[in-house]
């Protein structure tokens, strides 16, 4: 495992603005477009660890049968991934108009590349 990066200046900008960018992907979801969309971004549902929080992120994301790859761009400059880091944590993804329960584990590669294995729970 590779020891993290601080972020660089266009990543720290871009997750000031995430806020901003996020808003009308969400928004987006909930509309007549959402179809299109839904199948390369979902809403990510977490508890974060330290915070208590529920938290809901838009995220780009592969499926195959119950396993669903998000990958994580940035990971420098972003702490969600951290709360499926170890064991991982217990998760929700909106796919097909759904909430699908699921459990997802943070991969962290040599390269600096992360991302966040879900595997479905057969409830969901």
């Amino acid at each position: 495992m590779s020891t993290p990066r601080r972020p660089h200046a266009l990543g720290r900008a871009l997750m000031r603005a995430a806020p901003l960018l996020n808003a009308p992907v969400m928004a987006v979801g909930n509309s007549r477009f959402g179809g299109v969309l839904d199948r390369t971004i979902t809403r990510l549902t977490y508890t974060g660890r330290r915070s208590g929080r529920t938290v809901t992120i838009p995220v780009a994301y592969r499926r195959t049968g119950d396993t669903v790859v998000v990958g994580v761009n940035l990971p420098e400059a972003k702490t969600w991934w951290r709360n499926f880091t170890g064991p991982g944590a217990p998760l929700s993804l909106r796919l097909d108009g759904v909430d699908h329960p699921g459990h997802g584990v943070a991969e962290r590669y040599a390269d600096g590349r992360v991302q966040v294995v879900v595997t479905l729970s057969a409830t969901g």
